[in-house]
C-alpha cells in the first residue's frame, strides 16, 4: 500500500522581509560612512530651517582664520587654483567663533578672485 506524500510546508513570507530590511539597515550603515567627518576643532554656526549635509568641496574656516580643505591646511590662493572652472557656488564652513570680519574677507576674496557665488553652511538649529 502506497502512503500518500505529506503536504509541503510553505514557506514563510516575512523572512523575506526580513532579509530585504536587514540588506537595506547594512546599505544605509555603509552609506552614511562614505563622506569625510567634519574637523573636530570646528563648530559650525547655527541657523534655522537649513537641511542639507556637509558638502566635501567645501572650505573649513577655523576660529584663528586657519583654512583646510580635504582635511589638509590650504591658503586662499592655493585654494582659488585648486577649482575647476565652474559655474556652481563655493562653500564654506565657518566656526562659530571665527570673527565676522575674517568671514567677510575671505568670502570676498573668494567672489573677487573666482568670480563665483560663495555660501555659507551651517549646522541645522534646533527649533524652540
Amino acid at each position: 500500500m502506497r502512503l500518500a506524500p505529506s503536504p509541503r510546508a510553505k514557506p514563510e513570507p516575512t523572512i523575506t522581509l526580513i532579509n530585504v530590511v536587514f540588506l537595506m539597515l547594512v546599505f544605509f550603515l555603509i552609506a552614511g560612512q562614505v563622506a569625510q567627518p567634519l574637523d573636530r576643532d570646528v563648530q559650525l554656526v547655527d541657523a534655522d530651517s537649513m537641511a542639507a549635509r556637509v558638502p566635501d568641496d567645501a572650505l573649513v574656516m577655523r576660529a584663528d582664520g586657519t583654512l583646510i580643505w580635504h582635511g589638509l591646511a590650504t591658503t586662499l590662493t592655493d585654494f582659488v587654483a585648486a577649482q575647476p572652472d565652474q559655474t556652481g557656488a563655493l562653500r564654506i564652513l565657518p566656526d562659530r567663533y571665527l570673527p565676522a570680519r575674517d568671514l567677510i574677507a575671505v568670502a570676498a576674496a573668494l567672489r573677487a578672485q573666482t568670480g563665483q557665488d560663495v555660501r555659507l553652511v551651517t549646522r541645522q538649529g534646533l527649533a524652540p
